[in-house]
């Protein structure tokens, strides 16, 4: 793909290519490595791993650049095993051509901490990198479904979009669900530019050199009448409203639950690849929240291909209030002819629901 951006591509390739590398290593083996966060959720030497050699190859190649990441380096500098764990992980790709990685333990953990302090800023907060190392991490030590999410925002708004996808296959078909696996092995990389539409290629370039990319076709911008075909999570999440979801969808008279996906990147990739074209997803608390890196950069390949993008508020999405989108609260998706139905329906199921108090 040509355009401003096709430097930042090259970069962000590489280095999912070698991120992807020890996320293949790591969900092999048994021991992952795992521990719990403060809220509960898991990370793995994996996470910790890749966004260091995410971070340290973007700073290499635009120095200049700020970051925004999911981890901190806290639990590695109070783990000596831990660290030498994550630390040995990287000096296994410090020779791939594409990649680098960062020239001690103690600046391993410094440049994990740009990312795990780092803030999106707002409009004049100029270049941010949104890295997801490892986004479904839950399905990820179960050794099923996880994409690795490089984002790149200007004044907090997407411009760019590269997500690795190990499980995902470059020619997959709906449904895709956690346990979906590329029986190739290969994988793929989904990715979207500004402007420049939204493409698949495979995550490992073949022997030949000769790298098949394919552009994914629009979706139709005036069809009011298209049918919708659904991607959510399905009883794997206590954070959404599964009673309201269900009726959403038996209101617009959609008949099959379609994807289904625990991580959110992986939700934006089938939506931007066209296996799905709508989601809805409502919090159980509205003061429950996204977190930029589950979302930043991969919405833009929906948004490429036509979809459009608002919270259940129909207020956009704003990317630049910090780590967590307060500004927002839930998601509806779906092709722009479609999304105000959508939208419409979502809210009055609110309402039929008796929790009007998570609309605004």
């Amino acid at each position: 793909m040509d355009g401003p951006y096709s430097k930042e591509l090259q970069v962000a390739i590489g280095a999912i290519q070698s991120a992807a590398k020890i996320s293949q290593g790591v969900i092999s083996s048994e021991d992952k490595g795992t521990i719990e966060k403060d809220d509960l959720s898991p990370v793995t030497v994996a996470d910790f791993a890749i966004q260091a050699l995410l971070t340290a190859t973007v700073h290499a190649a635009f120095p200049a650049d700020r970051f925004v990441g999911e981890e901190t380096a806290a639990d590695l500098r109070n783990n000596p095993a831990l660290l030498d764990r994550v630390w040995e992980l990287l000096q296994k790709r410090k020779d791939d051509a594409f990649c680098a990685v960062p020239e001690s333990r103690e600046r391993m953990c410094e440049m994990i901490d740009w990312c795990g302090f780092g803030e999106p800023g707002g409009p004049r907060a100029g270049r941010v990198w949104v890295f997801d190392p490892i986004d479904g991490t839950k399905t990820f030590v179960r050794g099923e479904a996880y994409a690795i999410n490089v984002a790149l925002l200007e004044g907090s708004k997407q411009v760019l979009s590269v997500v690795g996808c190990p499980t995902i296959a470059f020619d997959a078909s709906a449904p895709v669900t956690n346990t979906s696996l590329d029986p190739s092995g290969r994988g793929c990389i989904v990715f979207a530019a500004k402007g420049y539409g939204t493409y698949v290629r495979p995550l490992v370039a073949p022997s030949s050199g000769d790298v098949q990319v394919r552009r994914i076709e629009p979706l139709i911008e005036t069809e009011s009448s298209q049918p919708l075909r659904p991607v959510s999570c399905y009883n794997m999440l206590d954070s959404g409203v599964d009673d309201v979801h269900e009726a959403i969808m038996q209101k617009l008279n959609i008949e099959t639950r379609g994807c289904d996906l625990l991580a959110w990147v992986l939700r934006w990739v089938t939506l931007g690849l066209g296996l799905a074209n709508m989601t809805v997803w409502v919090y159980k608390k509205r003061e429950r929240t996204g977190k930029i890196w589950d979302h930043a950069g991969a919405m833009l390949l929906f948004e490429e291909i036509g979809g459009h993008i608002t919270d259940i508020d129909g207020k956009p999405i704003d990317l630049g209030v910090g780590r967590k989108m307060t500004a927002n609260h839930g998601f509806v998706a779906a092709p722009k002819a479609v999304h105000p139905l959508v939208l419409k329906t979502t809210q009055e199921v609110i309402r039929e629901k008796g929790k009007a108090h998570l609309l605004s």
